[in-house]
């Protein structure tokens, strides 16, 4: 037992005293009135002894007092703490992305360990085994008493990327070097990573290791596959257990819409399963990301870009097409297959749907009917690729003069006949491919030395021949060639699409040819493996896509795929909108290994707190009080006093509940009989006058122009206030603003039962601004970073960004931006898809600095211009504002409204 009060223990000093009153003052004799007792009054008789108290009276009284003494001095059992320490000590942390499942056991687990630190009066230094970002080296942090710790540990959250523990070896190294020892507390994430060894045997040094894990939790991470039928085939890695576990993957939209839901099974023992959704091309080419429910993190989470897409591909077939090994389709097929939804048919069944691309292998398009089909199509957008053959090499040996792309679908004239070249009836040898040209979409791939090309059609020589070709062959004759025709684009390769006049189409080198020219088409650059793309947006450890921190690089494009994430590099979208590249956290090909225990090892789900006895004690010391009060009225007291005492008695023991009168309140809040915004008083005036005016504005507009009446706004404290009368708070945020646990509380309770918080950093923070941020963006230092603070605690789920297919986008009017004083940035709502509070977001983030926009004064004018299109602008912001406000009423009732394009279709159909 432990005493947070000691000193309270010098009241037991008086119960020596209290015995002593108790035998000087005995319980007052009961008075009863007898006339004779008027004679005695003259006699001189000698003072009566006074009568003790009963010697249990006074064990009853004086463990009374015993009880509040000791309840006072606070008496703690200590209870589960296996990794307490009773000296200053060394707290590790692996806060890696393999922690972010299990993170608030670890937090919760961290806060009992500094409460008994606290109560021990003892400090700690603390080490983080991931780093913060790029600019932050790894340090142990100096010696802190337990209240600064938990200020540095609460608002705590996992990295997106490994743990780093080389680095902490070396850090550790350095406090040695300091000659610091003392017990060690690590929190383990439970995976092991290469540096094990060296780091366990440097906290060996430090001090005793107590190791504090969660036994048999799962670890798992989405991978890219080794190979797949397409582009969401995924890798499902986890750390191997010895029982069978089922997960489900979610292929999830931009907007957080569920498209389908994949169960996936591991057996035991395993530690990875290969799963392949099965969608048709128009979802799968809408699914943004993967995720398993469940398991929160970017460990279960998987972005996709570009890559993954299936474009449809057109395969005019003919009457040899099928042909096993010689079929002009079979090896068309078998290259584009796994990254296409491949259409087969004749042109007319073709062209009866949306294509990409229409591939044409010889003797296809031999009808002058059939090229005017595909003129018109080409020149609409789309891209045509021919392979040549005998058929073409017959149609060429009569060339027309002057012919022209739009007549024969040729991107460049060819010469009669053929080239063949080796064979027994040629001197020459079959020609190899001469490297790629840098403005050619095949630059970046890698050309195979056994490549070789023994027969092909000849381009005419021009002047222009160089610039039409895409791909050559040692000799400089042309291999590939291309043309634009209207808005699209004609592709001859000049050989066949068999094996037969080269072994092309049997290396990988065919399978990205025509990968590339499909991205051409659909708009998708192939940047240079040397090309540098940008960090666009980044996932932070709970998984969501934030702004990149300061210090994330820019990532070379052909290291997408084997580079792990790293805080120089962490997982996100890299890149320009037709170039984007994902980097996930499970692109790295290590499998996952459980960690060895390092030291003691005790289970975090152990750490209960501590139970304090002391209000107990003092419970009991005030029933031993109210006992004893109860039977000295009974001993002298008249007899309506012993009544009233035995009855008051029968009902403090009877069984009562907690039924209360419904008394009407003398003073209703307003918000209680009419329907008004509220907005959160900052402390400046400034700022609160401008949310006042703002929301009065905005509530002006929803009554003119909706069924909804809104009264006046609000300002409220949440600490202090009701929220629960406010369908939509506003929160401006400013570069120093604060928080406290009762408004985090606050908040977290108003957003559980439905509210929604409208939170706008008023301009954008220079010190975040990305590629993002345009030139009407308004500028707010120190609103990043204070937005963190501020939401820190609270339950926020999953971000994404909002678009115009978002239900808050037409609740009431139909918009594409969001515009407030400000124009550019993204706004930010929870990913649809969850069924909480009926899918309807608890959040609406931004920096467009609405309230400016909407700011009516008293005279009824507007006093702020939104920039850079004035008026229009501000009927935009206003707009927005009606459809947050009838959001907030209504929910997601308009949500069947982002189906109505296809209902419409169908039923047309």
């Amino acid at each position: 037992m432990m005493l947070l009060a000691p000193w309270m223990l010098l009241g037991l000093l008086a119960l020596p005293v209290v015995w002593w009153l108790l035998h000087a003052l005995p319980p007052a004799p009961r008075v009863q009135s007898f006339p004779p007792m008027a004679l005695l009054r003259a006699l001189n008789a000698p003072p009566p002894d006074a009568i003790s108290a009963p010697l249990w009276r006074l064990l009853l009284r004086c463990a009374a007092v015993g009880l509040l003494v000791l309840g006072l001095a606070q008496p703690i059992f200590p209870r589960g703490q296996a990794g307490s320490a009773d000296a200053d000590c060394l707290i590790v942390v692996d806060n890696g992305w393999a922690a972010a499942g299990t993170w608030p056991q670890r937090i919760h687990a961290l806060d009992g360990l500094l409460d008994h630190l606290s109560r021990t009066g003892h400090g700690a230094r603390l080490l983080l085994t991931a780093r913060n970002d790029a600019l932050d080296p790894m340090t142990v942090q100096p010696t802190q008493q337990a209240q600064v710790l938990r200020g540095m540990i609460d608002p705590l959250l996992p990295r997106a990327w490994s743990v780093d523990r080389a680095a902490a070896t070396h850090a550790l190294g350095q406090l040695m070097q300091q000659n610091w020892h003392g017990p060690v507390i690590y929190v383990a994430d439970g995976l092991a990573t290469p540096a094990d060894a060296a780091f366990g045997a440097a906290l060996g040094k430090i001090g005793p290791v107590r190791e504090m894990y969660l036994p048999g939790s799962d670890i798992t991470l989405l991978a890219p596959p080794d190979g797949g039928e397409n582009g969401l085939a995924t890798r499902l890695r986890a750390v191997p257990r010895p029982h069978v576990r089922t997960w489900q993957l979610r292929l999830e939209t931009t907007t957080g819409g569920t498209l389908a839901l994949v169960p996936a099974t591991l057996p035991a023992g395993s530690d990875h399963v290969d799963i392949t959704p099965d969608l048709p091309a128009e979802l799968r080419n809408k699914v943004d990301h993967l995720s398993l429910d469940g398991v929160n993190g970017p460990g279960g989470l998987r972005l996709l870009d570009e890559r993954e897409r299936q474009r449809p591909v057109g395969l005019i077939s003919s009457t040899s097409s099928d042909t096993p090994l010689m079929g002009s389709l079979f090896y068309l097929r078998r290259a584009l297959q796994p990254t296409a939804e491949l259409r087969e048919g004749d042109l007319d069944t073709l062209l009866a749907r949306p294509l990409s691309v229409i591939i044409a292998p010889d003797g296809t398009l031999g009808s002058p009917d059939s090229r005017r089909k595909v003129e018109a199509w080409v020149r609409g957008g789309g891209t045509l690729i021919r392979f040549a053959g005998p058929l073409l090499v017959k149609g060429s040996d009569s060339p027309a003069p002057d012919p022209k792309p739009a007549d024969t679908l040729l991107p460049v004239p060819l010469m009669g006949g053929e080239r063949v070249l080796g064979g027994t009836m040629s001197w020459s040898r079959p020609e190899h491919l001469a490297p790629f040209p840098a403005s050619s979409p095949f630059h970046d791939l890698d050309i195979p030395g056994d490549v070789t090309v023994s027969r092909q059609v000849l381009a005419q020589p021009s002047t222009d021949l160089d610039s039409h070709s895409w791909a050559r062959l040692t000799d400089g004759t042309p291999l590939v060639t291309h043309a634009a025709l209207g808005a699209g684009q004609v592709v001859l390769f000049h050989v066949t699409s068999t094996a037969e006049w080269s072994n092309l189409p049997l290396s990988g080198l065919f399978v990205g040819m025509l990968q590339h020219l499909i991205d051409e088409a659909s708009g998708i650059e192939t940047p240079a493996g040397a090309t540098l793309l940008a960090p666009y947006m980044t996932l932070d450890g709970d998984g969501a896509l934030v702004t990149p921190p300061a210090g994330a690089q820019a990532l070379r494009a052909d290291a997408f795929g084997h580079t792990v994430p790293t805080p120089e590099h962490p997982p996100g979208l890299y890149g320009p909108r037709n170039s984007r590249r994902a980097l996930n956290p499970g692109d790295g090909p290590a499998p996952l290994v459980a960690q060895d225990t390092i030291g003691t090892a005790s289970d975090l789900r152990g750490q209960v707190p501590d139970l304090a006895i002391g209000p107990l004690l003092m419970v009991l010391a005030g029933l031993l009080l109210v006992v004893d009060g109860a039977i000295s009225v009974l001993q002298r007291g008249r007899k309506w006093a012993r009544r009233a005492t035995v009855a008051a008695l029968a009902l403090a023991c009877m069984p009562h509940g907690h039924a209360h009168a419904a008394d009407i309140p003398a003073d209703v809040p307003r918000a209680a009989l009419e329907t008004r915004l509220a907005y959160i008083i900052t402390g400046h005036a400034d700022v609160d006058d401008v949310s006042k005016e703002g929301l009065q504005g905005l509530s002006d507009y929803v009554n003119a122009r909706t069924s909804a009446v809104l009264g006046h706004p609000d300002g409220v404290v949440p600490e202090r206030d009701d929220l629960s009368y406010y369908p939509l708070i506003y929160w401006p945020v400013t570069a120093d603003a604060t928080t406290t646990p009762a408004r985090t509380a606050a908040l977290n309770t108003y957003m559980r039962h439905g509210g929604i918080l409208m939170i706008d950093t008023q301009g954008q923070d220079p010190a975040t601004a990305g590629d993002g941020a345009g030139s009407y963006t308004g500028s707010a230092p120190g609103t990043a970073a204070a937005l963190r603070r501020m939401t820190a605690g609270l339950d926020i789920p999953p971000l994404a960004r909002m678009d115009n297919h978002h239900v808050l986008s037409r609740t009431f009017y139909l918009l594409h931006d969001f515009p407030g004083r400000y124009d550019g940035m993204p706004v930010w709502v929870a990913q649809e898809g969850d069924s909480t509070n009926d899918g309807v977001s608890p959040v609406i983030i931004g920096s467009n600095d609405w309230a400016h926009a909407w700011a009516v004064d008293d005279s009824g004018n507007t006093p702020y211009a939104p920039v850079p299109d004035g008026a229009e602008q501000r009927v935009l912001a206003y707009r927005f504002g009606v459809n947050a406000v009838i959001y907030a009423l209504t929910g997601n009732y308009k949500a069947d409204q982002v189906h109505v394009p296809a209902l419409l279709k169908r039923l047309g159909e």
